[in-house]
């Protein structure tokens, strides 16, 4: 018995585009696959804020946590830090250009979780998603 020829892997030579979309892929789901990552983010698109007030935003995040994503979402570009001077130096934080931009996404993945993914400790629908939500 032969097997046919459409249930056969697909090689990457076949398909020499596939190479770069698993990497993108895969450096999208690893800033979002690090914990806190996108509340951060989806904390800082109502505007520019300092730490304390991110942290309100944030139940259960620790200062050290906070602070060191914080760190790496700057260094990557995502975030942009206002020092404020003064006799109470402040820090604010606010999405850099490019984490404005990452915010079209988000959204779009927020909507299909809501459609497609069971809320924590409920049973998962086979129903599909009710159109015009």
């Amino acid at each position: 018995m032969t097997t046919p020829q459409h249930s056969q892997p697909v090689r990457q030579s076949e398909h020499p585009q596939s190479t770069d979309t698993p990497a993108a892929l895969t450096r999208a789901f690893g800033l979002l696959g690090r914990r806190w990552n996108g509340p951060i983010l989806t904390a800082l698109a109502k505007g520019p804020t300092d730490f304390a007030q991110i942290r309100e935003r944030l139940p259960g995040i620790s200062d050290r946590m906070l602070a060191q994503r914080l760190q790496e979402l700057t260094a990557i570009g995502l975030v942009a830090q206002d020092a404020q001077p003064g006799p109470s130096s402040r820090t604010r934080y606010a999405l850099s250009p490019h984490g404005n931009a990452f915010l079209i996404p988000l959204a779009a993945l927020f909507v299909w979780a809501e459609d497609h993914l069971p809320a924590s400790g409920s049973p998962a629908s086979d129903q599909p998603a009710t159109p015009g939500r």
